[in-house]
């Protein structure tokens, strides 16, 4: 059974930083797509980054790009994703995923993290 944890979320005013990480349990992930998305009341889930396992794709969503960078650590099994000059907007629950194949929408994704809340105040 794959498990992804995630941690980092938090309360933090506009124009701050904060860096989401999502440990995954199992190994064989040479070749998975880690994806974060997020979901703030009301809205449904959206896209936010995605990154193969090996680094060398990433893509972002636009209202991120510039601003949030996704990252992963093989030896530590853990991807990242430091986020900067936070705005409210960005307030929602943050999720990990991961999915054998590469991919932007959420219901593709298999593994799934527990989902950390990020509040951004004005």
């Amino acid at each position: 059974q794959v498990q992804l944890v995630e941690s980092g979320g938090g309360l933090v005013q506009a124009g701050g930083s904060l860096r989401l990480a999502c440990a995954v349990s199992a190994r064989a992930f040479s070749t998975y797509t880690m994806g974060w998305f997020r979901q703030a009341p009301g809205k449904e889930r959206e896209f936010v980054a995605a990154i193969r396992w090996s680094g060398i794709y990433t893509y972002y969503a636009n209202s991120v790009k510039g601003r949030f960078t996704i990252s992963r650590d093989t030896a530590k099994n853990t991807v990242y994703l430091p986020m900067n000059s936070l705005t409210p907007e960005d307030t929602a629950v943050y999720y990990c995923a991961a999915d054998p194949q590469w991919g932007v929408v959420a219901d593709k994704y298999v593994y799934w993290g527990q989902g950390p809340q990020v509040t951004v105040s004005s």
